[in-house]
C-alpha cells in the first residue's frame, strides 16, 4: 500500500512538473507584429463573459536612441473602448471581459525613424489563469510548493470548465439560429413554389380566354 501511496504521490509531483513548466513555457510566448508606416494591424481574441484579460507591450527596434512610437486601442465586441494610448512606446492594459466575442486591439504608428518604415512590437496578451497574479496569491494565502501547484491546477480546471461550458453555450445559439434559418428556407421554398403554380395558372387561363376571343378553339 506504502509503494502504491509513494508511486501515485510521484505520478502527481510529475504532473504538477510538466503542466508547470508547459504553463510557463505558454505564458512566456508573446506575439511578434511589424507594423507598417501607414495603417493599422490588429490582434483579437474570442473570450467569454467575466474573463480577466493583461496585455503588455513594447516597440522594438535596433536603434535604442532613437524608439519609433506607436498608437493602440483596445475595444470590446461592441465597439466599447477599454484602453487608448497615443505616442508611446510601451504599455500595458488590463480589463476583465463584460460580454462574449471578439476583442480587438489595433495598433498603428505614430513615428518613426527606421528607413523602411516598418516598426516591430511585442504584446505579451494574458487570459484568464494565465493572468492571475499567483506571488500575490500565494503570499496572502500562505501557499507554497505541492499546494500552490494545486491552486493553479483547480485554477486551470475551472477555467477550461467555463470554456466548455461557453463553447456548449455557443453551440447551442449557433444550432438555434441554423433551424431557424432552415425553417425560414422552407417557408420561402413553399410559398414560391404556391407562387409558381398560382402563375402558372393564371398564364394557362389568360391563355385560354385569348385563344377563346380569336376563336382558335
Amino acid at each position: 500500500m506504502g509503494l502504491n501511496a509513494n508511486m501515485r504521490m510521484e505520478l502527481v509531483v510529475q504532473l504538477l512538473l510538466t503542466l508547470w513548466i508547459w504553463g510557463n513555457i505558454r505564458m512566456s510566448e508573446g506575439i511578434w507584429l511589424t507594423l507598417p508606416a501607414t495603417g493599422t494591424k490588429c490582434v483579437s481574441e474570442e473570450l467569454h463573459s467575466n474573463v480577466v484579460v493583461l496585455g503588455d507591450y513594447v516597440v522594438v527596434s535596433d536603434d535604442h536612441s532613437t524608439l519609433p512610437t506607436i498608437s493602440i486601442k483596445v475595444t470590446s465586441p461592441y465597439g466599447n473602448n477599454l484602453h487608448q494610448q497615443e505616442n508611446v512606446t510601451h504599455g500595458q492594459f488590463a480589463f476583465t471581459s463584460q460580454e462574449s466575442g471578439n476583442y480587438l486591439a489595433c495598433f498603428w504608428v505614430t513615428s518613426h525613424s527606421s528607413p523602411s518604415g516598418d516598426v516591430s512590437i511585442n504584446i505579451d496578451w494574458k487570459t484568464g489563469i494565465a493572468a492571475k497574479d499567483w506571488e500575490t496569491v500565494a503570499r496572502k494565502e500562505k501557499l507554497e510548493g505541492v499546494e500552490l501547484e494545486l491552486r493553479k491546477l483547480e485554477g486551470a480546471v475551472e477555467a477550461i470548465h467555463e470554456n466548455l461550458m461557453y463553447l456548449r453555450t455557443r453551440e447551442a445559439e449557433l444550432r438555434s439560429v441554423s433551424e431557424t434559418t432552415n425553417s425560414r428556407v422552407a417557408w420561402y421554398s413553399i410559398i414560391s413554389l404556391a407562387v409558381c403554380i398560382v402563375v402558372s395558372v393564371l398564364q394557362l387561363w389568360y391563355l385560354k380566354n385569348f385563344f377563346q376571343k380569336k376563336k382558335l378553339i
